[in-house]
């Protein structure tokens, strides 16, 4: 029927989910989004199919935008976020200054980050639109995860019906055909409990997730020399219980005791990663088989064994493959640009028939430039020359036992059944754990210290949908992700990022399990000095 059919369907669908974001509210009557529009949606002709929103919370709080997209994920979603590259626009519905752009700026916020709070103020919002093959089912799947995550099930009961009747009997011009196609919309069926979440805990409890306060300076002024090491609650030892490293991206994890450390990070960590047919990264967000491929480092064999249920194990070279018949190529690591080279035929079949799809084994290159920190560097020194493996942020992601137990409790509660601490360890892919006397006080550091290796703080990991897949068996559950949010307030942060530069010594750096942790403040935390008896 040509374009103006399609205009016709995508503006039924539009109107229609508009008017339903239009009528979701909270117990306290406060309403669930905030949409900003120049129009009220009753004309096509100067409305095109899309919203653009925020969520807010029942105090009438701004979520940030990289939040509902992160939940969004979860739920096989697809939004953009952002301000859109039409900053006069977000400058006049987000009421942001000209002096406010400035400062945001100031604060390390760039187009295309997720800092989407400053100041409690967003910097952003979010947008979903609808095309000619999109569908009413569609629209149906955007609002219900909307209720899932916003509303209890006694807000959700009847909304949709009471919503629909609101719809149906609006007054409508006749002149646009498109909102008789938007009559033809109802009967909207009845939303499950079982539709609201992924198992019957979801369905009795408040979904009710909230994002990260946002840490606006990505890496703090270093610590004066002059700073004490201060362990806090009367000084009980910190120590490393396990270290882990991930030689090939988003694959399983090595478990050493003792391991050396390199100019990027745990030697090795991280060198490798798969790649579809494209060249783009394939990570456990698109392949969740990824984390039951198990490889691990002979570093006097120099080679890496990789492992598979099912397929007989093969093994990659340590050494780098400089000749000439090595493959360069470009690829990208969270929008950083990245040389490496292609690890042959041989292993790419391997991971292409376990996988079941055309991909490669790629190895960054050293002997290229390779990618530097490029986050706001103030207060340390030199920070620009530290070089990055094929990490997403930071060389080191550390973990606390204390902070996983809390969490566990939290999470085997919705869950309504146990929870293995080594489950939830291995679900969080760190790096580096510790055992801390206080759940989330590695929060409160600025630069720690193991052996003789110092680490400067970098900032929280706030978390994606990659914790909510089992890394034994590869099975995804959103709960995990949703329980974060309810267990943190206003966060999804989890970990927090830590860099180092090695000591330029005659002996090799090496972090090793049972290593004592010596933490400094953030100058903003109160030091509680340790007491006589644990001295």
């Amino acid at each position: 029927g040509g374009m103006e059919k399609i205009k016709q369907h995508t503006f039924a669908l539009a109107h229609y989910t508009y008017t339903m974001l239009s009528t979701l509210k909270y117990a306290n009557g406060a309403p669930v989004v905030r949409i900003y529009s120049d129009t009220d949606f009753s004309n096509p002709d100067v409305q095109g199919p899309i919203i653009n929103f925020n969520v807010l919370d029942e105090n009438g709080e701004v979520i940030g935008f990289s939040q509902v997209d992160k939940m969004a994920s979860l739920y096989n979603i697809h939004v953009r976020t952002g301000c859109f590259c039409n900053t006069g626009a977000c400058q006049m519905h987000l009421g942001i200054s000209n002096e406010d752009i400035q400062r945001n700026l100031q604060a390390g916020h760039v187009c295309g980050d997720d800092i989407d709070l400053v100041n409690g103020r967003p910097t952003g919002s979010v947008r979903i639109s609808f095309g000619y093959m999109s569908s009413f089912e569609d629209a149906q799947t955007f609002l219900k995860f909307i209720m899932a995550t916003r509303l209890s099930k006694l807000d959700n009961e009847g909304l949709f019906e009471s919503s629909v009747t609101k719809l149906m009997t609006e007054s409508v011009p006749d002149d646009h055909p498109s909102f008789h196609s938007a009559r033809k919309l109802s009967p909207v069926p009845h939303i499950s409990d079982r539709e609201l979440g992924n198992n019957s805990s979801a369905a009795k409890m408040t979904l009710n997730w909230q994002p990260p306060e946002v840490e606006v300076d990505s890496i703090r002024a270093a610590v004066s020399e002059i700073a004490v090491p201060t362990c806090r609650r009367g000084g009980k030892p910190i120590t490393v219980t396990n270290i882990y490293l991930y030689p090939i991206k988003s694959c399983s994890a090595f478990e050493v005791t003792e391991w050396p450390v390199g100019n990027q990070g745990l030697l090795y960590d991280r060198n490798w990663m798969v790649v579809n047919q494209n060249g783009v990264c394939m990570t456990q967000k698109q392949e969740p088989r990824l984390c039951l491929v198990n490889p691990s480092i002979d570093l006097k064999q120099k080679v890496m064994v990789i492992q598979a249920e099912g397929m007989d194990p093969i093994s990659v070279s340590l050494e780098e493959n400089t000749g000439k018949e090595a493959v360069i190529c470009e690829s990208k690591v969270c929008s950083h640009r990245v040389k490496t080279y292609d690890c042959g035929e041989r292993i790419a079949s391997w991971f292409s028939m376990f996988l079941g799809r055309p991909c490669r084994l790629i190895r960054q290159s050293s002997g290229m430039k390779n990618r530097s920190h490029q986050k706001n560097t103030k207060g340390l020194a030199s920070a620009t020359n530290i070089s990055l493996s094929l990490v997403n942020e930071a060389q080191y992601l550390l973990i606390n036992v204390a902070s996983i137990l809390k969490l566990k409790e939290h999470i085997s509660a919705r869950l309504e059944e146990p929870l293995e601490i080594e489950e939830l360890i291995k679900r969080f892919r760190a790096n580096i754990v510790i055992s801390a006397p206080e759940s989330f006080e590695e929060e409160e550091w600025a630069e720690i210290s193991i052996g003789a290796l110092q680490f400067q703080v970098v900032g929280p990991c706030s978390r994606c949908q990659i914790i909510c897949i089992d890394q034994q068996s590869g099975e995804r559950n959103k709960e995990f992700l949703q329980s974060l949010s309810a267990a943190r307030g206003r966060k999804t942060n989890f970990g927090i990022y830590l860099m180092n530069q090695p000591l330029h010594s005659s002996f090799p750096d090496v972090l090793s399990v049972g290593s004592q942790v010596l933490p400094v403040l953030k100058e903003n935390t109160e030091i509680q000095p340790p007491t006589s008896s644990e001295e």
